[in-house]
């Protein structure tokens, strides 16, 4: 099993974020995540999936999906050309005496306490993948009370990849 992580650029229409999960629903494909927002055109949202399977099922995903009406181009961002970025909040249990370590640890990562609570912080942080996963990995000895992550947004580098769509 493998990961490839695609970036689609679609029609900003109602249901089409709808119809490519049901795609991969239908076809048993599994989406690690999804991540969907509008471009700086707003005729179009930019999707960006991270899914794993072999070989032939990325690539059998990849033509399925590039079939579909609303998607105007489906293009794998591979690593070393892209910049992929997720952001996850995290809201930990944190007593008086708790919360320097948990400071220190959010400086250490160049992550942001966003809010304050009595008993509780909740932590902003923003890198790839392998970043957040060390940041949680460093939390284990305190209370995560709620996680939420966003699944990774991406873009190719440079601007010959950029798309242009005239209409």
């Amino acid at each position: 099993m493998q990961k490839k992580v695609f970036q689609l650029l679609v029609d900003n229409t109602s249901g089409v974020l709808s119809r490519i999960s049901g795609l991969f629903s239908r076809r048993g494909y599994n989406i690690e995540s999804i991540t969907a927002g509008v471009t700086a055109d707003p005729r179009f949202t930019r999707i960006t999936i991270v899914a794993s399977g072999d070989n032939d099922i990325l690539d059998q995903i990849e033509k399925q999906v590039g079939k579909l009406v609303d998607v105007r181009d489906i293009r794998e961002l591979k690593p070393a050309e892209s910049v992929y970025r997720e952001l996850c909040l995290i809201k930990v249990e944190a007593s008086a005496e708790q919360r320097p370590a948990i400071v220190a640890v959010t400086d250490i990562f160049r992550a942001t306490i966003v809010d304050v609570a009595p008993d509780s912080l909740i932590i902003e942080l923003i890198g790839n993948q392998s970043k957040i996963d060390a940041f949680i990995g460093l939390l284990e000895g305190h209370k995560i009370l709620e996680l939420a992550r966003t699944g990774i947004a991406g873009l190719s580098r440079g601007k010959e990849n950029v798309i242009w769509i005239d209409e």
